[in-house]
């Protein structure tokens, strides 16, 4: 710890206590346009369905003969009061998970069904098949600009435009620091800290910090630590000294003071499906799933995975044979080029690639050794002599990597999975990044969605085991979906 500023609760202004509300009142203008963003779905979808059912004829529903006009705004009104009863704008959970997704989409559906039913009893015979248009267009239309929020709010963070929860890490020094570099590792998160308590015998009588991050206090102020960062979240990460009669303790005090009790524990890159919380003897026990690597799933993501990349190979073959054209025209040399990789297992297959480089790279890999640009086992430079004209477009819209989909329907790849390793880089792995070799290998990944060569190799290497440990088809996906943004942006390819 290096010396520099600290926090004393004797320097809190008497105005500390409002920092929560400051808080909410930074996240209120974005909330506000989330909810003027939803009724505005939301009003659209509900005309849009009544003129896809009516035409825009004037009608009345049956039995009742109740005016669409009433309707239709009635509809309105109470899908945003749904949204809102089953709290689909907690700052909690916007910005960041899937959970704001679920809730959205379980809202509506629910409300679907509450409708059908209540219309049922109440012998008013509205429309299925506007009610089906309706709900049906508005919950996708209110998902996808969802997403479009969440991608503006990301941007904002990441720039420092605010929206952020400011939170006081509480625990030991490893811990702490630890927290700290996690949170720091995905800014859109939108968690800030700014402050940390650490254990009372380790605080010294001169302003200390953790990195740049302040201490703040001890365990035994807390709450007083919290007021001084103007901290609205105190997240309690491990320590010997935080036993349960104190975090108990804590909670109290932070009652009333409307800032949130969040536990970090030591667990760490493990999904949320594999998480189960149940409560023996007063104790909130956590159980961890082991991580599934056969099963009917399995059988599920590869009849997915062979029946996608048929589709695509099918449709992808014009611009196939194109690229095979100008590949020829461009330099000597075959059109594919296969490459001995590392799969399941550890056992090793040939994959496919169409060519980019010359052919005697691997001749000229010697004399390009020190110009390497990345850390760990890779080898990349981001203007290698080596690449073709041709090659460095494809490579850049990662079109060289098409013919992958015949591994994929040989079934030696996934679609999605970890980067395919050479031997030689097998040979030096130990043994967590052997964990790597659990599953098939993909043709694209989190790290191809997370910055693909410029990330560094460790932090490769922990996406590729996060998805080893918690991979899932609803993942796969997503990640399918991050992927067509990654490559027309090209990040991070060459």
């Amino acid at each position: 710890m290096t010396s520099g500023t600290m926090l004393s609760p004797a320097t809190v202004p008497a105005a500390a206590g409002r920092s929560r509300v400051t808080m909410r009142m930074s996240q209120r203008p974005y909330v506000r346009a989330v909810v003027l963003l939803d009724a505005a779905v939301i009003a659209l979808a509900v005309g849009g369905g009544y003129l896809a059912r009516f035409g825009g004829d004037e009608q009345s529903t049956g039995g009742s003969e109740i005016p669409y006009a009433v309707v239709a705004p009635a509809l309105v009104l109470i899908w945003l009061v749904t949204l809102k009863m089953l709290r689909c704008y907690d700052n909690r959970v916007l910005g960041y998970g899937a959970d704001e997704y679920r809730r959205v989409s379980v809202a509506s559906f629910r409300l679907a069904g509450g409708v059908a039913i209540a219309g049922y009893l109440a012998d008013v015979g509205v429309s299925r098949g506007f009610l089906g248009i309706c709900f049906i267009t508005g919950t996708v239309a209110l998902v996808g600009t969802r997403f479009l929020a969440r991608k503006w709010l990301h941007r904002a963070r990441r720039r420092g435009a605010g929206w952020c929860r400011r939170v006081l890490a509480v625990g030991d020094t490893a811990h702490v620091l630890e927290l700290v570099h996690t949170l720091r590792r995905e800014p859109y998160a939108g968690y800030q800290v700014v402050g940390a308590c650490i254990p009372d015998a380790l605080l010294a009588p001169v302003p200390q910090r953790l990195g740049d991050v302040p201490v703040v206090g001890s365990f035994s102020g807390i709450l007083d630590a919290a007021r001084a960062a103007e901290a609205d979240t105190v997240a309690v990460t491990g320590s010997a000294e935080l036993t349960a009669t104190r975090l108990r303790r804590l909670g109290w005090q932070l009652e009333g003071t409307d800032i949130d009790l969040v536990l970090a524990p030591a667990l760490t890159d493990v999904a949320g499906p594999r998480i189960h919380t149940r409560p023996v003897a007063g104790l909130p026990l956590i159980h961890v799933e082991a991580p599934e690597f056969r099963g009917a799933r399995k059988l599920v993501k590869g009849f997915v995975d062979r029946s996608i990349s048929a589709v695509v190979l099918a449709c992808a073959l014009p611009l196939m044979i194109i690229i095979a054209l100008a590949i020829k025209l461009d330099s000597r040399g075959p059109v594919l080029f296969r490459q001995v990789r590392v799969g399941q297992g550890g056992r090793e297959f040939g994959v496919y690639k169409f060519r980019t480089m010359v052919t005697n790279a691997d001749a000229l890999l010697a004399e390009l050794a020190a110009r390497n640009e990345t850390d760990g086992l890779l080898f990349k430079i981001r203007d290698d002599p080596r690449v073709t004209r041709v090659g460095r477009y494809l490579r850049k819209r990662s079109l060289d990597e098409l013919p992958q989909l015949l591994n994929v329907l040989l079934g030696q790849m996934s679609l999605v999975g970890p980067r395919p390793p050479l031997p030689t880089e097998v040979a030096r792995y130990d043994g967590d990044v052997a964990r790597r070799l659990l599953v098939k290998p993909g043709i694209t990944g989190l790290w191809q969605v997370s910055g693909r060569s410029d990330l560094p190799w460790e932090d490769g290497i922990r996406l590729d085991l996060y998805y080893v440990e918690n991979w899932s088809l609803a993942s796969d996906l997503t990640i399918l979906w991050k992927t067509l943004g990654a490559v027309l942006h090209g990040r991070g390819a060459y």
